[in-house]
């Protein structure tokens, strides 16, 4: 059973930076890729960011490419999203989860956090 615990979510201006981390506990960390997704009311889970088990490979949505930045630190079972240059768009509940493979659609993912919120004001 795994266990994801997504924290650093709040209220920024337009421009400003968050980080948000993702601890994971309950089984081998550096075998398994993680995603970041984003969720606003009314409209489906959405893919933002994707890091393999070794963190050699990163892929992100092209709506935040440039502006985040994926990583992951194996020996503290976290995973991170810096996110930078943040626009009102990015408002929305952010999860985190883990698979096998860094897959784009939520689908392929087993294990989700609880979520946290961010909101970016204009």
């Amino acid at each position: 059973q795994v266990q994801l615990a997504e924290s650093g979510g709040g209220l920024v201006q337009a421009g400003g930076s968050l980080r948000l981390s993702c601890a994971a506990s309950g089984r081998t960390f550096s075998k398994y890729a993680m995603g970041w997704f984003r969720q606003v009311p009314g409209k489906e889970r959405e893919f933002v960011a994707t890091i393999s088990g070794s963190g050699a490979s990163t892929f992100y949505a092209d709506s935040v490419k440039g502006r985040f930045t994926i990583s992951r630190d194996n020996a503290k079972n976290t995973v991170y999203l810096q996110m930078d240059s943040l626009k009102p768009e990015d408002t929305a509940v952010y999860y985190c989860a883990s698979s096998g493979f860094p897959y784009y659609s939520p689908r392929r993912y087993g294990y989700w956090g609880q979520g946290t919120q961010v909101t970016v004001s204009s």
